[in-house]
């Protein structure tokens, strides 16, 4: 692992703990009423993958992390006071997050190969 693995990692780690405190905190400890709750979710799990994926896993590797994290998530929030748990519309955002950062991975990725062939 290079040491911007390691770094990428860090930041991954961060960013899932971020994302487990604002989805297991007692709901009086967070704003009531956030805009666009499943664009949230969306973007949470979207920046995980991407995260996981920079620090050096393989990118399904990432997405199935980033997925069963949510799952995982969405259950552990049924203990959590005030809070309604294993909400299918929530996982679907998660993991259509997770998703697009592997499509966004793959267009980058296609893009600029196709950029250096065009170059020679």
């Amino acid at each position: 692992m290079t040491a911007w693995q390691k770094g990428f990692a860090l930041v991954a780690l961060a960013w899932a703990m971020a994302v487990a405190w604002g989805s297991l905190a007692p709901t009086s400890a967070i704003p009531q009423q956030l805009p666009w709750d499943k664009f949230n979710h969306f973007v949470a799990y979207a920046g995980l993958a991407f995260w996981l994926r920079l620090s050096g896993r393989h990118w399904l590797t990432a997405l199935l992390v980033a997925i069963g994290f949510s799952i995982l998530i969405e259950y552990l929030q049924l203990a959590a006071p005030g809070r309604d748990g294993g909400d299918w519309q929530d996982i679907l955002a998660n993991s259509l997050g997770a998703c697009s950062a592997w499509v966004l991975a793959r267009m980058s990725h296609w893009w600029r190969s196709s950029r250096n062939h065009t170059a020679r």
